[in-house]
């Protein structure tokens, strides 16, 4: 069975197809998804799709591109969508500094009361970064007491030095997707990384993997992640499937 670490299935394009999506997922040996969010709608969706369907699970939170819509209303209601069993963790949660869809202050104030509130509710942190990496790293540093219940870098697009930093700092997971398989020098991250923390994931309907670039990404392209992870890694398919689907249910703390 393989896990599809990260993916939003609520996003418009693929929401449309949700039994469809869902379905070709089971058919490509996908066992679980988890569908991650960016502000409280998509984590009102997130847990609807996981009380929907026995595989999927949710993780709640808002992204940085969203941090100008954090109040005190949209925390008490994460709070309380976060009481579910199906929540999983918090996130994703993070600095982005590409498209600064929301200002960079309201980003590190917004990321710094959502690392507290993970804390305080017990859930690991799914984090985002990008083109902020500075930054980021002087709000773990402060932060540090309250990253004690997991952190997953999605989509880690870091270097390897940094790795060695987060894994060091954080004990932290690293989850890939179809970046993998067209991305420059992603063995020499991954030979940085041990076994222990990598999983697997799609991002989707985003980051699709080699040979459907220019289509919406699915849950079920995680199988050609897998394949070029063992590749990279120098490991059998069967072994990065059992490594990564085991990573991510401890992750997780999912019991099948």
């Amino acid at each position: 069975m393989l896990v599809d670490a990260h993916a939003h299935l609520d996003d418009p394009i693929l929401a449309p197809r949700e039994e469809e999506v869902i379905a070709a997922a089971k058919e490509a040996g996908v066992g679980i998804i988890v569908n991650a969010s960016s502000d409280l709608p998509s984590s009102e969706a997130s847990r609807a799709l996981a009380a929907r369907h026995r595989e999927v699970y949710a993780v709640v939170g808002v992204h940085p591109h969203e941090a100008k819509t954090y109040s005190p209303a949209v925390e008490k209601r994460l709070t309380e969508l976060a009481a579910d069993d199906k929540v999983v963790a918090f996130g994703e949660i993070g600095l982005d500094y590409h498209y600064d869809l929301s200002p960079r202050e309201d980003q590190r104030i917004v990321l710094e009361r959502e690392i507290a509130l993970a804390d305080e509710l017990g859930l690991p942190i799914v984090f985002h970064v990008r083109e902020a990496y500075e930054d980021f790293n002087a709000i773990i540093q402060r932060n540090k007491k309250h990253l004690t219940r997991g952190v997953l870098l999605h989509c880690y697009g870091g270097s390897a030095e940094l790795a060695r930093y987060y894994l060091g700092e954080m004990d932290a997971h690293f989850s890939f997707g179809g970046v993998l398989t067209f991305a420059k020098h992603k063995d020499v991250v991954l030979a940085n990384i041990p076994e222990k923390r990598l999983l697997l994931e799609t991002d989707c309907p985003y980051m699709t993997p080699v040979p459907f670039r220019g289509t919406p990404n699915e849950p079920k392209h995680i199988p050609l992640i897998r394949d070029k992870m063992a590749e990279l890694k120098g490991l059998s398919r069967e072994d990065v499937e059992r490594i990564t689907t085991e990573n991510a249910l401890a992750f997780y703390k999912i019991k099948l």
